[in-house]
């Protein structure tokens, strides 16, 4: 099966976009590489989506190309269900790199990032559950399910700041996917309860 991307959008929108093909670079394509070149692309581009369409493929690359990224991540916490591993963050450059896994029979809650972000999945199999806000007289917080996407080793799903999904890992297997974030603003951030029509920061 062919590898997707996915573009998921604040209102809950999704559509493939991008060209999920991407073949073997003509060399070694290091991590320092792809921070100088997201550099380059966050000074260039400034919104989401002309961020997440220039970073997609060169996350694709250094997917491809670093295998020794791949190994790079922590076994889900039994308590939690799940785990994280920061492969990069630095003081005032606003990047996060991170290897995350999950236990199945565990689940994320309901929320955004406040900022944008890029989840490729590396092993296992993801259910990405897609919200979008519906708010109605007196519940402000109030979501709706719009559908779900389930991601397969090699799929990317590219999310803007106020996107809201959820995840759970399916099959037997720990899901383990390379996660990118942007500058988060903590004050977007949410956590969604869908049975109470409310939202908590997250």
């Amino acid at each position: 099966m062919a590898n997707s991307n996915w573009l998921v959008t604040d209102d809950g929108n999704h559509r493939p976009f991008g060209d999920p093909e991407t073949l073997e670079p003509g060399r070694y394509y290091r991590l320092y590489r792809f921070l100088t070149e997201l550099e380059d692309i966050l000074d260039t581009f400034h919104d989401d989506l002309s961020r997440l369409e220039a970073i997609t493929p060169l996350v694709r690359k250094l997917l491809v190309s670093s295998y020794w990224l791949q190994m790079e991540y922590k076994n889900p916490d039994p308590a939690t269900g799940w785990s994280v591993n920061f492969l990069y963050r630095e003081h005032e450059f606003p990047i996060t790199v991170q290897m995350v896994t999950w236990l199945p029979g565990h689940k994320s809650t309901i929320h955004n990032h406040g900022t944008w972000g890029i989840v490729a999945l590396v092993g296992g199999q993801e259910r990405n559950r897609i919200w979008r806000r519906a708010p109605q007289p007196g519940q402000p917080d109030r979501i709706e399910l719009v559908d779900e996407i389930i991601l397969n080793p090699g799929d990317v799903v590219a999310l803007t700041a106020n996107a809201i999904h959820s995840v759970e890992p399916l099959g037997e297997e720990p899901t383990v996917s390379f996660n990118l974030y942007g500058v988060t603003n903590f004050s977007d951030r949410r956590e969604f309860d869908v049975e109470n029509h409310s939202a908590k920061p997250f």
